[in-house]
């Protein structure tokens, strides 16, 4: 799709012109599985790396178009946000030391991007989703400045009604709406390509399926979402949400989105999704479409089937079917899209050698599994992998079993076989298998890690610093060629420049509330403040709108003046209409606001609603603080 000029839909004529070059497309494809048509008799593998760009404070960077002005475009190209890259690796095929060519290719096109990025201020990060990530930084201005995406969040608001609800809950609950799909450039993924026949690829593909909940329980590696900790593969909720182009009547109706695992096992080939994807999912894109692929193969020769493929690029499934056509020869692919980035190079190549030795094991001992085994068990295995890793119980034809036991006592034989086999170099089958063993039996995942140092930072510093810390502790291991069952736990002292963590209020600013209703009663308002030894409490309303503040002045007001006689209500004494700030407002800003105005605490609001204050005891926890990293470094 980065390839291809796209026009916005709301062009009728070309809409229908491209549906129907996309049907027939269908129709061609359906020709070339009739015929010998694609390469057969040998197995490919592949990988797509996305990436971070942070800058010196650890935060995102927009400087991926800057980047690329010095990187080769036939492997690096953009992603949705500005802060993101991806690398496309080398086709390899899979025999001998291709896990090892894979590792050795990653180490020397991320050293080479990491170079580039140096010259810049930049560094490279790889996670699931940066731990530093803030609403603010997902506006349209960090959004790549290339038509194409552009039109796709206009056409995917459109869709939605103007904006984008998201509900999360995990160990923290998280619940936002977004303008925009930024909210999918969170997330940054490891893809995983394995190339298949096309008389193979129904029993494969359900393989993949199946094989996915396992692998992704060991591979999470995304716990955290703009400062809550949600699923321990968080990015799978995320995405699926980001760009759920759903009516509210087809989300009553339940239809499917375009983030999905499938709802059935394939039965006889990959005509099956193209046609179930075609028939109900929305054309968003067209493009400009090439001489019609039946006239291609009367004269002998693959078409690309672009239509086929836009389309196909605009539906997610977590194992997505492709179609390629290189050197003029056609061939067909099974793409896995679940995986995360990182934690490090070495746990990412583990996991991938996890997945393709259990592609091959699992259809040597089972295989295919529609006949053992209810889709809707591969699908809830999916689902508790994303949501607990490790921790989750898995259905294995028949039994449940929790991940850990499944892994260890069966999957990891299961996949050295596999891989053995297939003639895959015995040290690296060691070397990779042993990280994921070493990584499963010490239940020390990318996600735990986080959650681990997260649990030991509890109470030392700021919520942001905590989070700077997390990221620091992950860009300073993760190139050490170490897996993250080794890493140090993250420490609040390894996290950079103080001073990163208070440029704006949202950064530390209270989030943990007691607020009133502007009908309850004043003697509730003062009693709050009296417990928790408060001098401001916001009044909202029931839906979290900011309505009022009560101050303790305002309360002794109301005592000298003898109001107590009767019940009163809190919209009897707050202030009305109080000045307020945004979470992006500077602190310098917020700080000038608030001796101005002679106030002692700024109520913080996004989107209309309450979402944190700030008073004039933080700001002297702030200068304290960075008084003492000054005299630290002096």
């Amino acid at each position: 799709m980065a390839k291809q000029e796209i026009r916005d839909r709301s062009d009728p004529e070309s809409m229908r012109t491209f549906m129907k070059a996309l049907l027939e497309d269908v129709h061609a494809l359906e020709k070339m599985l009739e015929g010998e048509w694609f390469e057969t008799g040998v197995r490919r593998i592949g990988a797509e790396q996305e990436m971070f760009l942070v800058d010196r404070g650890l935060r995102p960077a927009n400087r991926a178009l800057t980047l690329l002005e010095e990187l080769p475009r036939n492997f690096f190209t953009t992603e949705l946000g500005q802060f993101n890259l991806e690398l496309n690796l080398t086709p390899l095929v899979f025999q001998k030391d291709c896990l090892a060519q894979l590792h050795n290719e990653l180490d020397q096109r991320l050293g080479q991007v990491r170079e580039v990025a140096a010259r810049h201020g930049v560094r490279i990060l790889l996670t699931g989703i940066l731990p530093t990530l803030e609403k603010r930084d997902l506006g349209l201005d960090s959004m790549t400045p290339i038509p194409r995406y552009y039109q796709l969040n206009q056409i995917m608001r459109n869709l939605r009604g103007g904006e984008f609800r998201t509900y999360i809950k995990g160990l923290d609950e998280f619940q936002t709406k977004h303008d925009n799909v930024m909210l999918e450039a969170c997330n940054t993924s490891f893809q995983l390509h394995f190339q298949v026949g096309p008389g193979e690829f129904a029993m494969l593909y359900n393989v993949a399926q199946l094989a996915t909940a396992p692998v992704l329980a060991a591979a999470v590696n995304s716990p955290v979402l703009l400062r809550h900790r949600l699923w321990h593969e968080t990015r799978v909720a995320l995405f699926q949400q980001s760009v759920d182009t759903r009516s509210e009547t087809h989300t009553q109706r339940g239809g499917r989105v375009r983030v999905n695992f499938g709802d059935h096992w394939i039965e006889n080939s990959i005509l099956e999704i193209f046609r179930e994807d075609v028939a109900r999912y929305r054309v968003l894109i067209a493009t400009e479409l090439e001489e019609s692929p039946l006239a291609k193969l009367a004269r002998g020769e693959a078409p690309e089937l672009k239509a086929l493929r836009l389309h196909n690029g605009t539906i997610y499934r977590w194992n997505r079917p492709c179609y390629g056509v290189v050197n003029g020869l056609a061939h067909l692919r099974i793409e896995a899209r679940a995986l995360p980035a990182g934690p490090s190079v070495l746990d990412e190549v583990a996991n991938a050698a996890f997945f393709f030795g259990l592609m091959c094991a699992l259809s040597d001992e089972y295989g295919d599994p529609k006949d053992k085994m209810p889709f809707d068990e591969a699908k809830t295995n999916f689902m508790a992998a994303a949501r607990y890793g490790l921790n989750a119980q898995l259905h294995w034809f028949g039994r449940t079993v929790g991940a850990e036991e499944l892994i260890v006592q069966e999957l990891l034989p299961l996949a050295r076989r596999g891989l053995a086999t297939r003639g895959i170099d015995g040290a690296d089958v060691d070397r990779y298998l042993g990280v994921i063993e070493t990584r499963v039996k010490s239940g020390r995942t990318g996600s735990q890690w986080m959650l681990d140092s997260l649990e030991k930072m509890e109470g030392q510093g700021r919520p942001d610093e905590r989070y700077r810390a997390l990221t620091a502790g992950i860009l300073e291991q993760q190139w050490a060629g170490k897996p993250v069952h080794e890493w140090q736990l993250a420490r609040v002292e390894s996290s950079a420049d103080a001073r990163d963590s208070y440029r704006t209020v949202g950064q530390f600013m209270s989030t943990d509330l007691f607020t009133v209703h502007p009908e309850d009663l004043v003697d509730l308002a003062a009693s709050v403040m009296d417990w928790e030894h408060l001098r401001h409490v916001p009044v909202e309303d029931h839906e979290g709108h900011l309505v009022g503040l009560v101050t303790h002045r305002q309360l002794l007001r109301q005592i000298s003046q003898g109001k107590s006689g009767h019940p009163v209500a809190v919209r009897e004494i707050m202030k009305a209409d109080p000045v307020v700030i945004s979470p992006e407002t500077t602190t310098l800003d917020a700080l000038d606001l608030m001796r101005a105005s002679k106030l002692g605490c700024l109520p913080v609001v996004q989107d209309g609603k309450l979402v944190g204050l700030v008073t004039e005891s933080d700001f002297i926890d702030v200068s304290a603080r960075l008084l003492d990293e000054w005299l630290r470094q002096d």
